[in-house]
């Protein structure tokens, strides 16, 4: 079911039974002389092709709002599998349990507590490679400061609303 009218032709164009003018898994357009080629009128075209980015990123986001919900139960189910192996262990004290559906066991393991890290020598600390701030850098160049090996870059973004 299309959120917007697109035009059979249109559509027909980049749905091939062949399935090579449409990337199936990405909705990438292959072959964009199928396109140039419809006899439609100009505006009709521009416009259907515009409902039809629409329309497919509007599925993006439905797509990506199930996404989150499906991450958050995942996230809520590793919790509550962690809360009750946190109480069984504490129930059974280090004592092993078994029975045919399940055996519960303990394996001894060795972790580094670190108090204050500030005490660590310097060739026991790892250190994170710098990154450009492309924001602040941004604004420096807007407010007139040179800042050597970058400069602005103008963009034409299409927005179809």
């Amino acid at each position: 079911m299309n959120l917007y009218e697109i035009d059979e032709r249109l559509a027909a164009c980049v749905t091939q039974p062949d399935g090579q003018v449409v990337d199936v898994e990405t909705g990438e357009i292959i072959d964009t002389a199928a396109l140039d080629a419809l006899q439609m009128e100009r505006s009709t075209k521009i416009e259907n092709l515009g409902c039809w980015i629409k329309n497919e990123l509007a599925y993006a986001e439905a797509l990506k709002a199930e996404k989150q919900a499906l991450e958050a139960r995942q996230a809520a189910a590793t919790r509550k599998a962690e809360q009750l192996k946190q109480y069984l262990s504490e129930f059974l004290n280090g004592e092993k349990f078994k029975t045919p559906r399940v055996a519960i066991s303990w394996r001894k393991s060795t972790g580094v507590s670190v108090g204050d890290w500030h005490l660590i020598p310097d060739d026991l600390l790892r250190y994170k490679d710098p990154e450009p701030d492309k924001s602040a850098i941004k604004s420096a160049i807007q407010l007139g400061r040179a800042v050597p090996g970058c400069a602005l870059a103008e963009k034409n973004n299409i927005q179809i609303k």
